[in-house]
């Protein structure tokens, strides 16, 4: 089990750049704008940064489905910054993706999202582009990351032709130390847990604020048990096993 998490940690933090095919993008400028942010994001080594200066941008998608590869789709995008604990609430990205095809009854009555919404939103294309210019190089955060993680590398490929390039750690991962016998899975189990309040479930910004307080509530206890950075914690796991 501890090689696993270690095997997916370092999945996680590991930037895998791949591809430079840029062929769906007529504007020099946005071309030119990635190719940067490949470059920046490759310089960060967040293995080792304090926490109390790790900047991350902690997301959350809301889908039709869960299987990208199988014709689900990104509806909305909601993020957050945070520097260590310190949550920018003032400081967010959230935006739907156009679509003419609503979301499924389900969906809908799930997230609160419209096929009227859909419509009136900017293509992936665009959404991307400005998601990107928010979060620049700075690490992801998301709950349960392999979700998002497989819908932006879709998402990614399907808009702009090039691979996903951002590295995403999961806040479950700032739990193995903490109480790995406490068993949570879902957000709303964690929320629970650290007494964090959802302003609106199903919502990708709410919910990407509640993830931001799962985090900042893991960079504390982390820290109090001496822990300083994220190359700690897989020191910590490397001597589990």
């Amino acid at each position: 089990m501890v090689m696993n998490h270690m095997i997916q940690f370092m999945k996680q933090i590991s930037g895998r750049f791949i591809s430079n095919d840029y062929t769906s993008l007529s504007d020099p400028h946005q071309i030119a704008y990635l190719r940067n942010l490949q470059r920046e994001i490759k310089k960060n080594d967040v293995l080792n940064i304090p926490f109390d200066d790790l900047q991350v941008v902690v997301f959350d998608i809301e889908t039709t489905g869960f299987y990208p590869y199988k014709g689900d789709r990104i509806l909305t995008i909601g993020a957050v910054k945070m520097v260590g604990d310190q949550i920018f609430e003032d400081d967010t990205f959230y935006s739907a993706i156009y679509s003419e095809e609503g979301p499924s009854e389900k969906i809908e009555k799930l997230t609160g999202i419209t096929k009227e919404q859909l419509m009136k939103a900017p293509p992936l294309q665009e959404v991307l582009r400005q998601f990107y210019q928010f979060a620049k190089s700075d690490t992801l955060v998301a709950h349960h990351s392999n979700h998002e993680k497989q819908f932006m590398k879709r998402a990614n490929w399907e808009a702009l032709k090039t691979n996903f390039q951002h590295r995403i750690l999961d806040t479950t991962f700032l739990m193995k130390p903490i109480g790995p016998e406490l068993n949570l899975t879902s957000l709303d189990e964690y929320c629970d847990y650290f007494g964090i309040y959802n302003e609106q479930r199903h919502h990708a910004l709410y919910d990407a604020i509640a993830t931001a307080n799962i985090w900042s509530e893991g960079i504390r206890s982390v820290k109090q048990l001496g822990y300083s950075n994220l190359n700690d914690l897989y020191s910590y796991l490397a001597n589990e096993l």
